[in-house]
């Protein structure tokens, strides 16, 4: 077996079939970047709990789910009925609906620095806006984030996520560079790159051009880096030195807010200002949200005269994905958490101890129902302890495609989840193809 032929390419050829058609008029034969890979992906039928069946009719576990999105899986019965119900009195109106008020006092119920919410399409666009909104605010035009983390396709985030050492620059100051063609010329000079994990650095680069900085864009639990956890007191820390330098706190937690009830922001620490969601929102359809401080939220508020920042869109707040967003969040009870942070350490202890027996690279990070198998044994700190000691990129690919023959569906790159239909079972099925794939990976 070979990298470019695995099983799971030679016993699907309505995929590979479609694939082909695909090509004739998708440049790829895709919308989405974060699936392909070769020689074809698996084209999708349909999809029952935490089961996806493909167009060759090969039923296989999903710990994907649409890049992290259906937290209760596919076609969940709840919200499938409210999805019905609402699709009978309508699919979309320009006039606002119960059901965007209905979640948006979910969500600020749950987390406690959010105080006013703006609904939007997705997680690049929850971003975008607020970045500027925090430049509107404090009359500055640059951003920080940190390097690795990726938050997106807006121009000003579209940096510093794929870095590599003959680019990225000095550890303590990261250079900002460009993660994709087509963004203006302008974009690196006001993007700000900090290391991760380090305090001191944050505060030196803070106190030598905070007062430049509009916002500093974080994701408690970035998956793309590694998923580093932040260090105990750090985003604490962080949250204090913004405050000093009046630079906005911006929370990306499209992702990790499946993490607890209050999202990232509750398991890690730190006070955002701003906070952008996503995809579990939204109950398995499109969405974006930001939402925040009163003050911030209220440059968005059209009742006193014309709103300093405008933002619309024709589908926001959509009563379809605000009524699938309500249920889905309302089905996240303490418990349902509690269960699922259970699995994610099954599932990471057992997956790390074949990795560990067998001597293999690899190691899954993560926390709670988020899961990300890295290509090095070693603890990931932050993005560079990555890239450092990761394994050849083509290890993890037949580390990936094996897994699929073994009927798991992970992103390539590493990046996997846990839904609320799965149990234990599930949990050791995946353990086992784990061990499985390692055994056919050459020594």
């Amino acid at each position: 077996m070979t990298a470019t032929s695995p099983a799971s390419q030679r016993t699907s050829p309505a995929s590979g079939r479609l694939y082909q058609e695909a090509t004739q008029y998708l440049p790829g034969g895709t919308s989405r970047i974060h699936y392909w890979f070769d020689p074809y992906p698996i084209f999708a039928r349909s999809g029952r709990g935490c089961r996806l069946t493909d167009v060759d009719g090969v039923e296989r576990i999903d710990f994907l789910n649409n890049m992290t999105s259906l937290i209760h899986g596919h076609a969940h019965p709840a919200i499938n009925a409210a999805i019905r119900d609402q699709l009978e009195r309508g699919t979309a109106f320009s006039e606002p609906t119960e059901s965007e008020v209905a979640l948006a006092k979910l969500i600020v119920d749950r987390v406690k620095s959010v105080e006013r919410i703006r609904f939007g399409n997705s997680g690049t666009e929850s971003v975008m806006l607020g970045v500027k909104l925090a430049r509107e605010f404090t009359g500055r035009d640059k951003i920080a984030k940190f390097e690795g983390f990726y938050h997106g396709y807006y121009d000003y985030v579209q940096t510093s996520v794929r870095s590599t050492p003959a680019n990225w620059g000095p550890a303590g100051e990261p250079a900002t560079t460009a993660n994709s063609g087509g963004l203006s010329s302008s974009v690196l000079g006001e993007v700000v790159t900090f290391p991760f994990n380090d305090l001191d650095a944050a505060e030196r680069l803070l106190t030598k051009c905070g007062s430049s900085i509009a916002c500093f864009l974080v994701d408690p639990l970035a998956s793309q880096a590694g998923g580093p956890v932040p260090g105990s007191g750090y985003l604490d820390g962080l949250t204090q030195l913004c405050r000093k330098h009046r630079v906005v706190l911006l929370y990306d937690e499209v992702v990790s807010f499946r993490l607890a009830s209050g999202g990232g922001q509750e398991k890690f620490g730190g006070t955002p200002d701003l906070t952008a969601f996503g995809k579990i929102i939204g109950g398995g359809l499109p969405v974006g949200a930001i939402g925040g401080r009163a003050d911030i939220m209220a440059l968005l508020d059209p009742s006193h005269g014309p709103p300093r920042v405008l933002s619309g869109g024709t589908f926001s707040g959509n009563p379809l994905t605000m009524t699938a967003g309500r249920v889905a969040l309302e089905l996240l009870t303490p418990e349902e958490f509690a269960r699922l942070d259970r699995l994610g350490v099954r599932i990471r202890e057992g997956v790390n101890r074949i990795f560990a027996d067998a001597g293999e690279p690899f190691r899954m990070a993560g926390q709670g129902s988020l899961c990300r198998l890295n290509p090095t044994a070693e603890p990931v700190t932050d993005y560079r302890s990555l890239v450092q000691s990761a394994a050849s990129p083509e290890r993890m690919a037949r580390l990936h495609r094996h897994l699929l023959d073994q009927g798991m569906i992970i992103a390539r790159m590493g990046m996997a989840c846990l839904s609320t239909p799965m149990g234990e079972a599930e949990i050791d099925d995946f353990i086992r193809a784990v061990g499985n794939a390692v055994d056919r990976l050459p020594r």
